[in-house]
């Protein structure tokens, strides 16, 4: 028979006997991911068996298999813990055992080789370590070993395990790079690339015996790319390029890493491009700035055409490495959340200022775009510095904080309490209620602005940027135009399909460029 499931995500792994699959579930309220359920082939999913079911509704997990496939591994995860259970991949009937139950303020994230289990912690060490512990002494932390220690100003990110080194994805400084290590701990060589700033990644390595590791590489001006490199001595071999259509050349592009300094005297870190030729050293660019600033989330450069398209007209691209993100650590992230998350806001105007002030961009020519969170961000900085913006674009943005978080039977709510704050506590929706963009719209001119939502978006439901949008057309002073699309068959990540993904973006460009002036390429 041919066998078919429904309502899953695209979270499963295969047992070893090859005809049994263990896959998650989605909850039909709330669409989010919170039973697993072992399936064996041949049958119908009315007979599959719930081997595992979150009950605490801050958490989300998954399943995968260990690199060498001995074991079969949930994770469960919060803003503020982790836990991994795992099950012998040949002992189906069994039950998934915990490495370490969670615990408050503890993160942890395991990889198996051999008798041990090898894990990226935060335990002591906020900006994470490596330790190590034997299979078969599980839940016993005292038993863990010391493997790499915490270095100041690395943030250990992903660690990956083969036979005889330990590879860590390591950010220095907010540079991305990979560390290899000996088994025993000891910094053997250093994978890195010689752009100011990119988006690097372990691609798929399935092998642990291998002497090779495979990393994905972007930048602004470098489209994404596949690459072998030889873990001894660094050397990379390029397998594969995502071709460019046209004549489009790297060269022809600049990419820098720049400082801006905070009100508070934090350096705010600022990834920007823009094309040789067309740049203007007199402060007369267009500048489109992108933020977000939450989860520890960043926003590494990558390759897009759509911004070179930009480039290309003589636009400078700017992102804006705000605190919330983990750019510089953990102490980035901590100084963007909760009691701190205000920081944010000021980061980006502050870069903002500092792009104009060092002749980046034209103070009229400046727009702003943001998303989910970002489009928060977008709906703060509407309201509180809306002279220094021609334009605001927020795409599903989160702008009715403090209602939404008072309501925990919308999906996510329970999850987000430890990144904005629970309201329920007064400090919280004080503070939450100071900078919410919808709580904080007045009667002020505001700057073009569009807004976007998805009728089915299960993380930030329509009608909040549709009463957003609502209160600031009632009460703003301005004639500027302001534009609210709702896409009814989209949810969170916008439109499915390559064109109608491109007929989103057209319909923003032509946005930004009505407001630019800009009528087609100008190289």
């Amino acid at each position: 028979m041919r066998d078919r499931l429904e309502g899953v995500e695209d979270s499963f792994v295969w047992a070893n006997d090859n005809e049994t699959l263990f896959y998650l579930r989605q909850d039909l309220q709330t669409l989010l991911g919170n039973r697993i359920y072992r399936h064996r082939l041949g049958t119908d999913q009315s007979m599959d068996v719930l081997v595992y079911e979150e009950v605490d509704t801050s958490m989300y997990i998954g399943i995968r298999k260990s690199l060498d496939g001995t074991l079969l591994i949930i994770d469960r995860q919060s803003t503020e813990s982790t836990e991994s259970l795992l099950l012998d991949a040949n002992a189906l009937a069994g039950e998934f055992v915990s490495v370490l139950a969670a615990q408050d303020g503890h993160r942890y994230d395991i990889r198996k080789q051999g008798d041990w289990l090898y894990i990226l912690t935060d335990w002591e060490a906020p900006d994470f370590r490596v330790m190590r512990v034997a299979v078969d002494s599980l839940g016993n932390q005292a038993g863990w070993e010391a493997v790499v220690a915490a270095r100041d100003g690395v943030l250990f990110e992903e660690l990956l395990v083969l036979e005889d080194r330990l590879l860590l994805r390591e950010r220095r400084a907010g540079t991305v790079v990979v560390g290899v290590y000996g088994l025993d701990g000891r910094l053997e060589n250093t994978i890195e690339f010689n752009e100011p700033g990119y988006s690097l990644t372990f691609d798929n390595n399935h092998e642990q015996s291998a002497k090779n590791v495979r990393l994905r590489y972007s930048s602004f001006s470098t489209p994404a790319s596949i690459y072998d490199v030889d873990i001894s001595t660094g050397q990379k071999k390029l397998l594969k390029r995502d071709e460019v259509v046209g004549d489009f050349d790297g060269s022809n592009y600049r990419a820098e890493r720049i400082f801006i300094e905070a009100r508070d005297g934090e350096q705010i870190p600022v990834s920007l491009a823009y094309r040789k030729s067309l740049f203007k050293n007199d402060g007369s660019n267009p500048l489109l700035q992108f933020g977000y600033g939450a989860y520890g989330s960043n926003n590494d450069p990558w390759f897009d055409t759509s911004l070179i398209s930009l480039m290309d007209r003589g636009v400078v691209v700017a992102v804006a490495h705000v605190r919330g993100g983990n750019m510089l650590g953990r102490a980035w992230y901590e100084d963007g959340r909760l009691l701190n998350k205000k920081n944010t806001f000021t980061d980006f105007i502050d870069v903002t200022r500092g792009l104009v002030r060092e002749g980046y961009a034209a103070p009229d020519k400046v727009i702003a775009r943001g998303t989910s969170a970002g489009g928060l961000l977008m709906g703060v900085v509407a309201n509180t510095a809306p002279e220094l913006y021609l334009a605001i674009v927020a795409r599903v943005p989160f702008v009715d904080a403090v209602t939404t978080m008072l309501d925990a039977s919308i999906p996510l709510t329970s999850n987000e309490w430890n990144e904005w704050g629970d309201p329920r506590t007064k400090v919280h929706y004080d503070y939450m209620l100071s900078y919410s963009p919808y709580d904080q719209v007045k009667a002020r001119d505001y700057p073009n602005m569009l807004v976007t939502a998805g009728f089915n978006d299960s993380q930030v439901q329509y009608f909040e940027p549709a009463k957003w949008v609502a209160k600031l057309r009632e009460l703003k002073t301005d004639d500027n135009t302001l534009l609210f699309r709702i896409n009814m068959d989209a949810g969170h990540g916008g439109a499915s399909g390559r064109f109608r993904t491109y007929e989103e973006r057209a319909m923003e460009y032509a946005f930004i460029f009505d407001l630019w002036g800009i009528t087609g390429a100008v190289h």
